[in-house]
C-alpha cells in the first residue's frame, strides 16, 4: 500500500458514524465525519461484526498482551462471560484489512479502547474497566500492512479534514 499519500477515502470504525454496532448496541457519531460520509469519502467497517459477533454482545478484552500478541498467537481475546472470541476478532481484522486494500485506504480512524480498534489504549484484560497502553488486533494488522491509524480521541474538526487532503 502507498503510505506517503493522504487518502481520498478514509477507513472509519462504523460506530464513529453512529452505527449501533458497539458491544452494547451503541455508537458514537463524530459530527465532523458526516460531510465526508455524505460525499462517499468514508468507508465504514466494524471488524467485530464483520468477524461474526452479534449486536449486542458481551464485552471482551485482550488477555496476555495487545493486538500484535493476538496476531502472533501469544494472547487471546476473552469475553466477560469467559468465551474465547479470538477467532472472530482475527477474522474481523482480516476483513477490515481487505476492505482497506480494496478501497485504497492508507489511513484509518478507529475507536479507542476497543480490543479490535484501540489505537493507543485498550482495557487491561481483567474486565475491571481499567486501561493500559496498547492497540487492538485490527489496529495492529492495519499498521503491519502500512495503514496509518488514528484514534477518535486524538482527531477532531480541522484534524479530520486534514486526513482527506491529497
Amino acid at each position: 500500500m502507498r503510505s506517503n499519500v493522504e487518502p481520498t477515502l478514509l477507513l472509519v470504525s462504523a460506530c464513529l458514524l453512529g452505527a449501533p454496532v458497539a458491544y452494547d448496541g451503541g455508537g458514537r457519531c463524530l459530527e465532523e465525519l458526516l460531510p465526508f460520509g455524505a460525499r462517499g469519502r468514508v468507508i465504514p467497517v466494524c471488524p467485530e461484526v464483520a468477524g461474526g459477533l452479534p449486536i449486542p454482545r458481551p464485552s471482551a478484552e485482550i488477555v496476555g498482551g495487545s493486538g500484535a500478541d493476538v496476531l502472533g498467537g501469544r494472547a487471546r481475546i476473552v469475553a466477560v462471560d469467559g468465551a474465547d472470541v479470538t477467532e472472530s476478532y482475527l477474522r474481523g481484522a482480516e476483513i477490515a484489512l481487505a476492505v482497506a486494500e480494496r478501497h485504497g485506504c492508507t489511513v484509518a480512524l478507529l475507536r479507542e479502547r476497543s480490543p479490535s480498534c484501540g489505537v493507543h489504549r485498550i482495557y487491561n484484560g481483567t474486565h475491571s474497566h481499567r486501561q493500559k497502553p496498547g492497540e487492538g488486533v485490527t489496529t495492529a494488522l492495519l499498521r503491519q500492512n502500512g495503514v496509518r491509524v488514528y484514534s477518535d480521541r486524538e482527531l477532531e474538526g480541522a484534524s479530520i479534514r486534514a486526513l482527506f487532503r491529497k
